[in-house]
């Protein structure tokens, strides 16, 4: 991969085992700066021009507008899907004057700026390949990358503890919902794109989505937060993410743990609690499997659908380390190939944070591994397919409490994508299952209230517990690991 090429531009590495290497950051050129935005007006100039077409094609017709009669609906519907790619690509795209550009520093030579600017622009933006060691080149060259999520922090763990003890009123443990006793803080963390979903029915799970959240939160004394926004616009899509909970370890110093969860993960059992207790040497939870992650270096080892993170020093740095695959555009591609490459099983796209994570934990395993807690005695993740359609057979068997197979704490509708124009199964298939799998926990919270869905693919509910004179008594012997019955209690009676 021409390894040799930059190596002596490389940073100095002493100390760096804890990050994907890197160099330091360089101020964008202008001239780049300026095709840049060149490029974004010739989009908008184009976009322009295709509404336009569709536009006078309600008075004189595609036809005549394209020259010809037969064949008008194919090119209609072309124009359409182009203008509809354009449209993406622009929502997606952030504005010109924040584009990241790159620079070289491989001789005297590129500090002349007529140079320089030649050297820009005979190099083609996909020749950007990443080594296996992290460095960034562009041909021969070392590519400074001027990205990071924020100011270097090195002293936070000093910082919070001080801030804690001046600040008694914000305890880092809480009450403990139904486990009783105290634990430490968590913050449950989700979120969604700013924008409505290109689905309209993707906006109705994705508050379905939230509301079971809510629900698990509530009754497990937890805070939640859900984002609308993109805090940082080069760390768009899966990565997103990552600028957020540096934000907010940062912002929340009395949070031990901050949860991530995906918008289209929902908690399926509402009575089991993560086992905090478990990870007291540990600094990041995630769901996966050590012999696929280590033995066969595969790109579905981890999941980072759902994941728990201590809010420390280490973390920082964890997300420091990274977040450099992370902004869009050539680098993102070129981490893209690199991962393809090395991670078993992966297919050819731009580079997503699970597998950045995933080759970061495998190539510096001595360095993060001992703090990671590969966790698969529950279901922090549970992936769909397997689980929706047992949901009867599990209701007949078992009950809340257990978080493994037998009742999953979390499914995780990975590949549906509900909110988008597109997904690796069938939108139908997708939203039935999400709809069966928020009705299986929400009979686990209309149960408090006397009430159930009759059958999993209905939203309607029916009461299952008479009105009593003495409410209190009931909720007091209710047990929230006892087995789900949907029907009232006289009529199960034999």
């Amino acid at each position: 991969m021409g390894q040799e090429g930059g190596m002596a531009l490389r940073k100095d590495r002493a100390g760096a085992g804890h990050t994907l290497p890197t160099t330091i950051a360089a101020a964008a050129s202008r001239s780049r700066r300026g095709r840049q935005k060149t490029f974004y007006n010739l989009k908008i100039t184009l976009i322009c021009g295709f509404i336009t077409v569709i536009v006078l094609r309600g008075t004189v017709g595609v036809g005549n507008i394209l020259g010809g009669g037969d064949g008008g609906g194919d090119e209609e519907r072309k124009i359409i899907e182009q203008t509809n790619r354009l449209v993406a690509e622009i929502r997606s795209d952030s504005d010109p004057d924040e584009v990241i550009a790159f620079t070289t520093s491989t001789n005297d030579n590129s500090e002349n700026g007529a140079n320089s600017d030649s050297n820009s622009n005979s190099t083609a933006i996909d020749s950007y390949e990443f080594l296996e060691d992290g460095t960034l080149m562009r041909g021969s060259d070392t590519v400074v990358v001027p990205y990071s999520l924020g100011p270097k922090i090195s002293d936070w763990d000093e910082q919070r503890r001080s801030w804690l003890e001046t600040n008694p009123g914000f305890p880092t443990t809480v009450a403990s919902g139904m486990g009783g006793g105290r634990r430490q803080r968590v913050l449950l963390v989700t979120g969604s794109p700013p924008g409505p979903c290109d689905n309209p029915m993707g906006d109705h799970y994705l508050l379905k989505a939230i509301k079971n959240k809510i629900d698990y939160c509530r009754l497990h004394g937890m805070e939640i937060v859900y984002n609308l926004a993109h805090l940082d616009p080069e760390m768009a899509g899966y990565w997103s993410k990552l600028p957020l909970l540096r934000r907010l370890m940062l912002s929340h110093p009395e949070v031990e743990w901050i949860w991530w969860m995906d918008s289209d993960a929902l908690f399926t059992d509402m009575a089991f609690e993560v086992p905090l207790e478990r990870y007291a040497s540990h600094n990041l939870v995630i769901h996966g499997y050590p012999d696929l992650l280590f033995d066969q270096n595969s790109w579905i080892g981890l999941n980072t659908g759902s994941f728990l993170i201590r809010n420390c020093q280490w973390s920082l740095d964890l997300l420091d380390a990274w977040a450099p695959m992370g902004p869009k555009g050539p680098i993102r591609d070129a981490a893209g190939r690199l991962l393809t490459a090395k991670l078993k099983g992966r297919p050819a796209f731009e580079a997503d944070d699970q597998s950045a994570l995933i080759y970061l934990l495998v190539s510096r395993r001595d360095f993060w591994g001992p703090k990671i807690y590969i966790e698969n005695s529950y279901y922090l993740h549970g992936f769909w397919e397997g689980l929706v359609d047992r949901y009867e057979e599990m209701l007949g068997q078992n009950h809340p409490g257990l978080g493994d197979e037998r009742w999953p704490f979390v499914t995780h509708f990975v590949g549906c994508k509900p909110c988008g124009s597109y997904g690796d199964y069938p939108v139908e298939r997708c939203l039935s299952s999400m709809e069966r799998a928020f009705n299986f926990a929400d009979n686990q919270v209309l149960r408090l209230y006397g009430f159930a869905h009759p059958a999993l693919a209905t939203p309607k509910i029916r009461r299952i517990r008479d009105e009593t004179a003495d409410p209190l008594n009931v909720i007091d012997h209710l047990d929230p690991r006892a087995p789900i019955v949907t029907r009232r209690a006289s009529a199960v009676q034999h």
